[in-house]
Formats: C-alpha cells, sequence, structure tokens
C-alpha cells in the first residue's frame, strides 16, 4: 500500500474534484468513508439538479483556518492519495476507514481522544483507493505539526498491509532518489526530452562526482558537460562554499530563468557537504577545492601507477612556470615528492622523483623519477620549456594519451578492484553485513564512470536502476573500507580512459563479468538484510549488465552469484548460534552441518 502526500491552497476546488467523474470518467459513486464527525452529516447532499451541494461540508473544514489568521500554513490543505497494489483484495469501505484513521493518527493530525484533532474526510470513489482531505488547523487554535509526514504514512501503510494481508512494501528509508513532479514529467513530454531535467541532472552530477578526485574537479567536470553550476557562499564567512544548484540547459522557467535543482534536491547523498566526504584526506580532515585526494597505489598495477603519475606530472607542469610551483602543484595533487640536489651548488634541485601514496601497512612507495616516466618531463626538459617564449601559450593535457595497454590495465585494474569488493561482501555476508555498506555504496560510482567509459547503453541503464540500491538508510555516509576505496579508485580511472578502444574489448568483457558477480551479490546482501527495494534494484541491475555482456567463447555468461556463493553463506549462516536472516526454503531442515575449522595460519619466521 502506498500513500502520497500533497498540500493544496483551497479545498473547494478539491472536493469538487474528489466527487467529479475525473479526468477519463474513472471516478464511480464517490462518498466519506470515514470523517471526523458522523458520516451521514459529512456527505454532501444533492441539489434538485442532481449537484451535489458542498456548502456545508466546506465551512465544516475550514472553519479552524479562521482562527489561526496570519498564522495559517501557505498551503493549509492536507491532501493523502491512498492506493492498495493491483493484487491485493478489494477492501470494504469499513476496512478504508480503519486504513485511514490509522494514517491520521499516526501522522499526529488526529490523535486518539483528542476532540479538538483537525478536521478531515476520506473519500472513496474507486474499489483500490481513497483520498484523505485535512485541513491544517485544529478548533482550539493551535497549529498541527506536520513535520516528516511523508515518512509517518509509509510506517501507517505498512502497518495496515500486516493488519489485512496485503501486499509488503518497502519501508521509507529514503534511499530512493527524489523523483521527477508530475509537472516535471509533462513538460519533459511536451519538449520531447527523454526524461524530465531532475532525472537528467541527478545522472549528470552521480557521474561527475564519481570521477572527479575533488571539489574543483567535481565542478569543472560537471561544466564541461554541459550542466549550468551556481555556486551558493555562506553570508557569514566570505569565501567560504556552502552548497551547489545545478540546471538542464534550455530548461527555463515562464520568466526565462534557468530552473534551478540543488544536490539534496536530486539524491541525499549528493548535497555539497556529503559529496565532500569523498574527498577527504587520510586523516578524516577535509581537503580544500584545489587539493585532490590522491590515488592509493595500492590495488593498481605498475603499468597503471606510472600511467596515473604521468598524467598527473603532466598536467601540473602545463600549468605550472617554475620549479617552485611545479613541485608545490604535485604536491597538491596528492603525490609524494622526492628532490635530487646538486652535489656542487647548494640548494640547486636537479631532479625529482613522485610516488602515489600507500595505505599504512603496506609497502613503501615505489619512486619514478621524472625522465622515465617520459623523455619531456625531466626537469631539465620542463625548465627549457617554461624558458621558452610560447609556453603560456601552450594548451593543457589532457589524459588522452594513454596507450592502448595503459587503457587495458586501467581495465583490468578495475576488474579486479570489482573482484576484491565481491569477496570482501561474501565475508561478511552472514556475520557483519553492516560492515560493508562502503562497498555497495561505491559500486555504483564503477557502474556510471564504466558505463561513461564504454559507451554502452545496458551499463547505463544499470547504472540507473541500481541507484537505489547503493545507498544507505536515511541518508547516511558510511565509513570508508578498503573494498570501497577500491572501487572508488576504479572509477576514477574508469573516467579518464574515454571511449573504449578496439583492443581493449577482453578487458571490458571482463570487467563487465565481474560486475555481474558483484551485483549479484549485493542483491543477495540487501535480501538478507530483508531490504526488499534495494535487492530488486540491485537484482535488475545485474540483468541489465548481463545484456551488455558480449557473446564471445572466450569469455563465457556468468553464473549467479547467488548460486557461486550458497554453498559458503549457506554453510556460515547455518553454524551461526542465532541466525539473524531467515534461509531459503530450499535449504533442507534438519541438524546444521558442523563449520569448518580455519587452516592454521603459518607462522613466520625471522630470517
Amino acid at each position: 500500500m502506498i500513500g502520497k502526500v500533497l498540500r493544496g491552497v483551497r479545498v473547494q476546488g478539491l472536493l469538487r474534484y474528489l466527487y467529479g467523474p475525473g479526468a477519463d470518467g474513472e471516478h464511480r459513486d464517490p462518498h466519506i468513508v470515514a470523517g471526523f464527525g458522523d458520516l451521514a452529516d459529512l456527505e454532501p447532499g444533492v441539489r434538485a439538479d442532481g449537484r451535489r451541494d458542498f456548502r456545508r461540508l466546506e465551512g465544516l473544514l475550514t472553519q479552524p483556518l479562521a482562527l489561526l489568521g496570519e498564522r495559517n500554513y501557505r498551503k493549509p490543505v492536507w491532501h493523502c492519495a491512498v492506493r492498495a497494489a493491483p493484487e491485493d483484495p478489494v477492501l470494504t469501505d469499513e476496512q478504508w476507514a480503519q486504513i485511514a484513521a490509522e494514517i491520521m493518527q499516526r501522522t499526529g493530525l488526529v490523535p486518539a481522544g483528542d476532540v479538538d484533532a483537525v478536521r478531515w474526510i476520506a473519500v472513496r470513489h474507486a474499489d483500490d483507493h481513497v483520498h484523505i482531505v485535512a485541513t491544517l488547523a485544529r478548533p482550539d487554535g493551535v497549529r498541527p505539526e506536520v513535520w516528516n509526514d511523508g515518512y509517518r504514512v509509509r510506517d501507517a501503510c505498512r502497518a495496515v498491509e500486516t493488519r489485512f494481508g496485503l501486499r509488503s512494501t518497502a519501508p521509507a528509508d529514503r534511499t530512493a532518489a527524489r523523483r521527477p513532479k508530475r509537472g516535471e514529467t509533462e513538460k519533459a513530454v511536451r519538449r520531447g526530452r527523454p526524461v524530465p531535467s531532475r532525472t537528467f541532472l541527478q545522472h549528470k552530477v552521480q557521474t561527475a562526482a564519481a570521477g572527479a578526485g575533488s571539489e574543483r574537479e567535481f565542478f569543472e567536470r560537471l561544466q564541461a558537460d554541459g550542466v549550468l553550476v551556481r555556486r551558493r557562499f555562506s553570508q557569514r564567512t566570505a569565501g567560504e562554499l556552502t552548497g551547489y544548484a545545478v540546471a538542464a540547459p534550455g530548461d527555463v522557467n515562464a520568466d526565462g530563468q534557468p530552473v534551478w535543482y540543488g544536490g539534496g534536491k536530486l539524491a541525499a547523498d549528493l548535497t555539497l557537504p556529503k559529496l565532500r566526504l569523498r574527498w577527504t584526506s587520510a586523516d578524516g580532515s577535509v581537503r580544500g577545492p584545489s587539493a585532490v585526494r590522491p590515488l592509493s597505489g595500492q590495488h593498481l598495477s605498475a603499468r597503471t601507477r606510472q600511467a596515473v603519475l604521468r598524467t598527473t606530472v603532466r598536467r601540473a607542469a602545463d600549468k605550472a612556470r617554475t620549479t617552485a610551483e611545479f613541485l608545490d602543484r604535485l604536491q597538491d595533487n596528492g603525490l609524494l615528492v622526492k628532490v635530487r640536489y646538486s652535489q656542487y651548488v647548494p640548494d640547486q634541485i636537479t631532479g625529482y622523483a613522485v610516488a602515489l601514496p600507500t595505505e599504512p601497512g603496506d609497502e613503501e612507495p615505489t619512486w619514478h623519477p621524472g625522465s622515465r616516466l617520459a623523455d619531456d618531463l625531466s626537469l631539465t626538459r620542463l625548465r627549457q620549456r617554461w624558458a621558452s617564449p610560447g609556453a603560456r601559450d601552450m594548451p593543457t593535457a589532457v589524459d588522452d594519451d594513454l596507450t592502448v595497454e595503459e587503457r587495458q590495465a586501467y581495465y583490468d585494474d578495475a576488474a579486479h578492484a570489482a573482484s576484491y569488493a565481491t569477496a570482501h561482501i561474501r565475508r561478511y555476508l552472514a556475520t557483519n553485513p553492516y560492515a560493508v555498506q562502503d562497498a555497495c555504496w561505491a559500486a555504483s560510482d564503477a557502474l556510471r564512470t564504466a558505463a561513461q567509459a564504454t559507451g554502452n547503453h545496458h551499463l547505463r541503464r544499470a547504472a540507473d536502476t541500481y541507484d537505489r540500491a547503493a545507498r544507505a538508510r536515511y541518508g547516511r555516509i558510511p565509513r570508508p573500507t578498503s573494498a570501497g576505496n577500491a572501487l572508488r579508485t576504479a572509477a576514477r580511472l574508469l573516467a579518464v580512459t574515454g571511449s573504449a578502444k578496439s583492443r581493449t574489448t577482453a578487458s571490458a568483457m571482463m570487467l563487465v563479468a565481474k560486475l555481474i558477480t558483484l551485483l549479484d551479490t549485493i542483491a543477495e546482501l540487501r535480501r538478507l538484510q530483508h531490504r526488499h527495494a534495494q535487492a530488486d534494484a540491485a537484482r535488475k541491475a545485474a540483468a541489465q549488465v548481463r545484456e551488455a555482456q558480449p557473446t564471445d567463447p572466450a569469455y563465457p555468461p556468468q553464473p549467479t552469484a547467488q548460486a557461486a556463493m550458497s554453498s559458503q553463506a549457506r554453510l556460515a549462516m547455518a553454524a551461526f548460534p542465532n541466525p539473524w536472516a531467515p534461509l531459503q526454503p530450499t535449504v533442507p531442515t534438519g541438524p546444521a552441518p558442523p563449520s569448518p575449522s580455519p587452516p592454521p595460519r603459518p607462522s613466520r619466521q625471522r630470517r
């Protein structure tokens, strides 16, 4: 059962719509099934000409609004449409009356036993739904609170589903993105747009955030993609950026101005404060808009590390004009820098080497001198270029100088990251599923950038479908984990690969296969967590990714992760003292098999 809350200004027009024929004549036998008084007295009478007389009912509903005066809500009419699922049985008027009363009580508008509650009615004009109408004013002159009323309606719907045996629906856990409004959808249809502006902007912002390593790069990617960006600054601290809004090109209002959407109006995890958590440093402090969160070399191959270092150094060299500025830009981009000094002239820098940072406990970083990255990146060649008269007119380098082998290494590392995240989720599947939320969230970034890099429409559809399965409940941002960081690293790598080349087809196929296994694993995780809407989203996304998998004898279609991990997951769940999730009906009943003991760890010997 689904309930949708709307707000209006005038109750008169709403009543005439509810008792009218409807847009297509679908309103039949409209009548009140519940309300604040006797139903016979509340039911509008029929005039001699056959039309309804709403004057008395309108007066009863609007009388309390006069007591509030200027304290009234701008839209004081509260309207809630409640609809049952198509497969649900047809409910009686008495059952719909109980459902309406439950909703009004749980929202706090009509507390049990409160004689001064708001005035309301519930009108039924079809078998599968009712409309609840209330005015947000109490007869005692108090203005009722309606904060989070939509979530309370969702709780009431789930309660009546259990009571009447109706189809179970997902709770209001705020994992869904903001849906376009009816006017936005109709506007897109009139103008021939494939999707409403809100949906278009949501996809653009999510893709830009997935491939960006800093706040500045995020806005640059949005503008490069043709999105209009408006920054919001603090009124107290000069120059402090507190938010942003985006608009689609050509989407204007009646005054000819762009229609802006803040990040929070697109999805709960797209506000600027939550996006900034993507670009925090290792110690948890938020870096400035010009700083970049560096890629860790932990999950990268040697060829990928060298390519990342070369493109980062070249980008810094193109923007610098002196040695000191060049070295500062390297550090601002998060690279480790080591300089070489002259043995004859004190404090004279004769060379440099760079490395990607490593995670705590990893091996020492691998240093790469500039001359080994590229012939024109040695310090001597860079100084000669900076000293040339046309140095300031040289174009800024972009990430299009990757070789075919390096692009293939990027895809291979992304596939390894997906495989690593899958193993991480399976490890905690039955023992601590909440420890893998970061990997589920980061999988959305990898999926979106993979769709952008390959240009495959099946992957793009899968990224849109998986969107809900990625988010944590109530808009929370999960704590970063190694698996999540590996997927985010893969997303940033894929964001700079450009379109897929012919010689990277095999690597792209391997990435698709690994993504299928990852999504199947996440679908199983969400099912065990009883998050049905998120499980369905992950399962549908995996099916859409399978459509993107080319037919090749060397890469046969991948089996579902549920079949691949059924034995391990079920064995761990059966061996758990108090299973937190029910097993599938296919699991045979009887005593659980003994849990296998882990193999002994080899002892380390010092040499």
